[in-house]
């Protein structure tokens, strides 16, 4: 397994579970029952950083969504490429910080996590185009 899938599939693992988090914490706020009802502009409000966490899982997927697309091509195209490995890292690295960063409310750190996990995004397009 490269770098590139390792990372890739690590990413994808953990947006697979980050929803948990806020899941939990809207069980404790709500009650089990509470949380698996509809969605009512009359139930309880969740915790600030439960909030914060949905945002951030939301975020993830939207990058996600435009980060595979270029992984798999240039895992089909360059499979043995080194600089998509530390891309894919980064990218790993950028989403997992977000997420943590933004649960705890920093706002300049917050955005420069997500900035890293988009330059590593844009840059495997790059890679791809022949430009890095």
């Amino acid at each position: 397994m490269t770098d590139l899938e390792f990372y890739t599939v690590l990413s994808a693992m953990w947006l697979s579970i980050a929803w948990l988090p806020y899941i939990l914490d809207r069980i404790m706020v709500r009650g089990l029952f509470g949380a698996l009802a509809n969605y009512s502009t009359e139930a309880i409000p969740q915790s600030a950083w439960a909030q914060r966490a949905k945002r951030a899982h939301i975020v993830a997927v939207e990058a996600f969504v435009v980060y595979v697309p270029l992984a798999i091509l240039t895992m089909i195209k360059m499979p043995n490429d080194a600089l998509a490995g530390t891309l894919a890292f980064a990218f790993f690295a950028g989403i997992l910080a977000h997420y943590i960063i933004y649960v705890l409310g920093l706002i300049v750190l917050r955005t420069l996590a997500f900035c890293v996990a988009f330059l590593s995004s844009f840059g495997l397009g790059l890679n791809l185009l022949g430009v890095i």
